[in-house]
């Protein structure tokens, strides 16, 4: 997602003005067809392009599911993986200006009273370790190994049954007691890298993220993110877990990694449990995705015109700090910066 500069100077090459009758968005479908080319007969993309809070370019080109005729639309809803850890960030950056934890807060401190006995090795790690994969976490609560057999997962005995998504310890209660007793299991043993010392993505440490949320709040992750982005944002197809109905192409299917194959939003291959949720499990589309981005876009520092919205000023730059050793923190990824004319280019973690 880009914000466009004022200037022509970083317009890509095509890319009409934005100046249309009645500030309709220029069409792009033409553009991104071209970036596409014959790969437009497998897969799919949607894009849009914001000056301020306002979308002046959009379009959609490809299809839904590879070897099928249903077009990509403005109106489909995708899954963003682990660019919903961005959205995780910025509910706890909300309580951080409330006063209810900051950015230094220990897992100690938070999890004194839930989560005994915890290891003493965890007891000074701190919430902004944590946001930026510097906590010593595993990549997720099963290993790679579930990593592994989730890629895999269309070719193998995966494919039998939903159950097998779910370790035995989330099968029971609800989401927010997942996500709490996941944090109990990590928190008890010693961690495989010693805190602070390497860089290492784990999407364990955005699960202990939400059960810091909804044991602060008392709400659900998915409430609190209804409540204080969807609804402030005006995000009106943000929903969790894969979008579409099992068996038909009425949103875009996700592919495999390996050979592109499809993979029905049915299948067990495609959905992670739902305590993933403050990992990556939203969906929405790309004109909603739009209004997300732009909220970070306009708050950013690097932005001349910067201003506030839902977040203080300070807040944002401390969600979008560059670290040299991590590069991915508090969801975002900042590379290929540019600094002309305001323009700067920002994305947030992928899966």
């Amino acid at each position: 997602m880009i914000e466009s500069p004022k200037s022509n100077a970083l317009r890509p090459a095509g890319l009409p003005d934005g100046k249309t009758a009645d500030n309709v968005p220029t069409n792009v479908d033409a553009i991104l067809q071209s970036i596409l080319g014959r790969g437009g007969e497998r897969f799919g993309m949607a894009a849009a392009v914001l000056r301020g809070e306002r979308i002046i370019a959009q379009g959609a080109a490809g299809v839904r599911k590879r070897g099928t005729a249903e077009r990509i639309t403005l109106d489909d809803r995708f899954h963003l993986g682990s660019c919903g850890k961005a959205m995780t960030a910025t509910l706890v950056a909300m309580l951080v200006e409330e006063g209810k934890l900051n950015w230094t807060t220990t897992l100690g401190e938070l999890f004194a009273d839930t989560v005994k006995p915890m290891h003493p090795a965890w007891e000074k790690v701190t919430l902004r370790q944590v946001l930026a994969h510097r906590a010593g976490l595993p990549l997720d609560p099963d290993g790679p190994a579930r990593v592994f057999d989730l890629l895999r997962a269309p070719y193998a005995s995966l494919r039998s049954g939903a159950a097998l998504m779910l370790p035995p310890r989330a099968r029971l209660g609800t989401l927010p007691q997942q996500r709490l007793e996941i944090a109990r299991q990590a928190l008890s043993r010693p961690p495989g890298i010693p805190p602070d010392t390497k860089y290492w993505y784990s999407n364990e440490g955005y699960i202990l993220a939400g059960t810091v949320l909804e044991h602060l709040t008392g709400r659900a992750w998915e409430d609190l993110m209804r409540e204080r982005l969807f609804q402030p944002l005006g995000i009106s197809t943000g929903g969790f877990g894969q979008p579409g109905t099992a068996g038909k192409t009425d949103q875009p299917w996700g592919h495999s990694s390996f050979v592109g194959k499809p993979i029905d939003p049915g299948s067990p291959a495609a959905q992670f449990p739902f305590y993933y949720g403050p990992v990556g499990l939203a969906h929405m589309t790309i004109t909603d995705w739009a209004k997300f981005i732009g909220l970070h876009l306009r708050g950013d520092p690097a932005n001349p015109h910067c201003q506030a919205a839902l977040l203080k000023l300070d807040t944002f730059a401390e969600l979008h700090a560059v670290a040299p050793t991590t590069p991915c923190s508090k969801g975002w990824v900042m590379r290929g910066i540019i600094r002309a004319a305001g323009s700067r280019v920002a994305r947030s973690c992928t899966s």
